[in-house]
């Protein structure tokens, strides 16, 4: 059985997919990029500020799901500029222990949604 997560302190989705679905104790979240869910600005004007806000996203999406970091084993990180890597990965890697992080890949792609710079999705385990 199949439970749509959603969340008012993430952003909403902006097509027709939901933030998270949960599947027997296992959940997938959809990738986040730096929307703020209250304001409904984008953050872009710093890879560090946007990185986090994505973070802080998922970590919204995770709480809903009674979860936190430390139950990822996935994620997938994609970016628009593999010079922003260090900055991304940074930024990233302080939510995790570092014995605790999770499987991943960081691909480059040609462009993302309303051309965000950075857009990550989780899978994690209840």
């Amino acid at each position: 059985m199949k439970k749509i997560i959603n969340t008012p302190n993430a952003p909403a989705p902006i097509g027709p997919y939901n933030q998270a679905i949960l599947v027997n104790n296992i959940l997938y979240i959809s990738g986040q990029i730096a929307l703020n869910p209250n304001t409904g600005d984008l953050i872009l004007d710093d890879i560090k500020r946007e990185t986090h806000q994505v973070m802080n996203n998922l970590k919204a999406i995770l709480e809903a799901s009674d979860m936190t970091f430390e139950n990822v084993v996935k994620s997938s990180i994609f970016i628009s500029n593999m010079n922003d890597f260090k900055l991304i990965n940074e930024t990233y890697g302080s939510y995790f222990d570092g014995h605790n992080a999770p499987a991943r890949e960081t691909v480059e792609v040609a462009r993302l949604p309303k051309d965000v710079n950075v857009e990550i999705s989780m899978i994690a385990i209840g």
